[in-house]
């Protein structure tokens, strides 16, 4: 656990009982703080109790009158479409609102770091798409380099749940949008964003909202690197505002289809090909096209940006290259669940936005494709014309409208997972790939994408060999 510095004797309110929010309540009270806490579901009074904590109402006129901050959970609107109404009444009374981001940073490091011999680094990971297994590819390349190294953040431990920091240990956080909006300390070593497309507008008022919030990292941490993916425009934004000149290596910029051999430091993949250029001469190269964790050009721009990272950390381009190969991937993203009579069946269920599916799509040959769900904002268009698919099998309680937004393509609607998965797999032929890559959420029929990817993988299961 990291004991929250600096509220010590305070009363501190928490907006949240979830993994985050108990994390919070613990890490506080560790730190000295006093904590009441609001939670909406029907069974607060029972959580709040486990946690030894005051189930307070904190909707009500002059309730902060005493409460030094609010700490709220990531998934609690703040702003747009309209803020939770405990956060509402904070920002009426003037008190701070932050999140368990802002307490870590504020937190972690120690007067015990003076007698380190190697200062502890955190590594921070945002971006639409490809974060997750960013995160987890740079985390296991640094234990396959022998350097202590935790994983927290939007994936695995959240982070007040982590250790307290080891001599030259490596943090490596995967931060969403809605954890870099509102954290009030943001201060990585090394920054890195991935890629931008439409995701999760209600929650930021639109692109240029989600763009900012995504921009906090490096505008408001200052990070000693940062790497920096170039593929969009705001990518090159991004970069263009933090460096100084082309030869400012501060900044090393990443793409997964062009050729950056014009500035100081820049890591790209083409046909396949890793390559690393600093200033202005390649000194690095690997194959991606045999490691079978990383399939696709969207793993190649991860494998590109997880490689920059450890690169500013210095470890070296061999000792990248062998983590590389033996990196298995992670569960519903990419994931071979299965191979049956020529057949692969590949779990892509965390891509649940259009760009993400397209890319999936792209990592492919002859697809038979499993989609739908709950449709976000921006429509389907990015999507065609889909030339790997061969045949779309649509899920959700809208399947049938979803269906017909995909011009072009043969569709058939299924309604159900289980019919889905039974009917491409009848229909699939040796060298096809049944693939699930909604392109939605999972909320009108899951709760989570989880449960989508892990009800694939059980019906993948239960086909013939």
């Amino acid at each position: 656990m990291i004991p929250v510095q600096g509220f010590s004797g305070k009363t501190v309110a928490v907006l949240g009982l979830g993994r985050s929010g108990l994390a919070a309540v613990a890490a506080l009270q560790a730190g000295g703080a006093e904590v009441v806490v609001w939670d909406d579901s029907p069974d607060a009074e029972t959580k709040a109790a486990d946690a030894g904590v005051t189930l307070t109402n904190l909707t009500k006129h002059g309730s902060f009158k005493d409460i030094a901050t609010l700490i709220t959970s990531p998934g609690i609107p703040h702003l747009y479409p309209e803020p939770h109404p405990v956060i509402a009444r904070a920002l009426a009374e003037g008190c701070p609102v932050d999140n368990d981001i802002g307490l870590f940073f504020r937190s972690f490091a120690t007067s015990e770091w003076d007698e380190f011999d190697s200062i502890p680094k955190v590594i921070a990971v945002t971006g639409s798409n490809g974060k997750s297994t960013t995160s987890a590819l740079i985390h296991h390349i640094l234990e396959h380099a022998g350097r202590p190294a935790q994983l927290a953040g939007n994936i695995g431990r959240g982070v007040l749940d982590l250790d307290e920091a080891h001599d030259g240990e490596v943090i490596v956080l995967e931060l969403s949008s809605y954890q870099t909006d509102l954290a009030r300390a943001l201060t990585p070593d090394v920054a890195v964003f991935t890629n931008l497309s439409p995701d999760h507008l209600d929650r930021h008022a639109g692109l240029g909202g989600y763009f900012a919030a995504k921009r906090r990292l490096f505008a408001e941490g200052g990070p000693d690197r940062a790497v920096i993916g170039v593929d969009e425009m705001e990518g090159r934004y991004i970069a263009n505002q933090l460096s100084e000149g082309p030869s400012d290596d501060r900044v090393i910029r990443v793409s997964a289809g062009q050729k950056i051999d014009g500035i100081g430091w820049s890591v790209f993949a083409r046909k396949g090909f890793l390559s690393e250029y600093r200033k202005w001469r390649q000194v690095g190269s690997i194959d991606l096209r045999a490691i079978s964790g990383l399939p696709g050009v969207h793993n190649h721009q991860n494998a590109c940006a997880a490689y920059a990272a450890c690169r500013a950390l210095g470890i070296g381009p061999r000792v990248i290259e062998a983590a590389l190969i033996s990196f298995k991937g992670l569960p519903h993203r990419s994931q071979l669940i299965a191979e049956k009579v020529g057949v692969r069946y590949v779990n892509d269920s965390k891509a649940t936005n259009v760009d993400a599916a397209a890319k999936a799509l792209a990592a492919f040959s002859k697809v038979r494709w499993i989609c739908g769900g709950l449709e976000k904002e921006g429509g389907l268009d990015a999507l065609l014309p889909a030339p790997t698919v061969v045949k779309a099998y649509v899920i959700g309680r809208e399947a049938a409208a979803f269906a017909m937004k995909l011009k072009g393509l043969n569709v058939e609607v299924c309604g159900d997972m289980a019919t889905a998965v039974a009917k491409a797999g009848a229909e699939a032929e040796a060298g096809d790939t049944v693939l699930l890559a909604p392109a939605a959420a999972s909320f009108d029929q899951y709760d989570n994408f989880e449960r989508r990817g892990d009800d694939f993988a059980a019906c993948v299961a239960e086909l013939a060999d």
